[in-house]
Parts: C-alpha cells; sequence; structure tokens
C-alpha cells in the first residue's frame, strides 16, 4: 500500500478516534478534541513549543486549507447527486 494510501488510513482512524461516537450536534467538543490532538502530536514531536507554534501557524494550516479546497473541487467536479 502507498504511503498517501496509508496517511488517508491513518487520518481516518484519527478522525473516528476523535468524533468518538459523537455527531455534528457535538461539534464543539469535538473540535476542542482535535485541538488537543494537534497541540499532543506538534508538541511530542517538536518539543520547542516555538517551533512547534510555527509549524502549526505556517505549514499545518495552509495544508489544510489546501486539503479542504481540492475535497470541495472534487465534489464540485462529479456534479450534483442524483
Amino acid at each position: 500500500m502507498s504511503e498517501p494510501k496509508k496517511d488517508t488510513q491513518r487520518a481516518l482512524i484519527a478522525a473516528k478516534a476523535i468524533f468518538d461516537e459523537r455527531g455534528p450536534d457535538d461539534a464543539a467538543s469535538i473540535m476542542v478534541t482535535l485541538e488537543h490532538a494537534v497541540a499532543t502530536v506538534l508538541i511530542a514531536l517538536y518539543r520547542d513549543h516555538k517551533t512547534a507554534a510555527g509549524v502549526l501557524n505556517e505549514g499545518l494550516v495552509q495544508g489544510v486549507e489546501e486539503r479542504i479546497a481540492r475535497h470541495q473541487a472534487r465534489l464540485q467536479s462529479k456534479g450534483p447527486r442524483k
């Protein structure tokens, strides 16, 4: 299996754990868990808080925005659902 596919599987497993059987009505608590997860991974990976914050602001945010935009573009290219 390719690394991008492995990354997708890892992300789906993490998302399921973060959602933890909660739904859209629990968006606020899901986002708090996501914030905890992101902060924990950045601090564990970089140890230096300044570096972790820099990676968040200069890399992670941009990457997330790009992934959301690509997902939207894929949905739009498929056209309306029937």
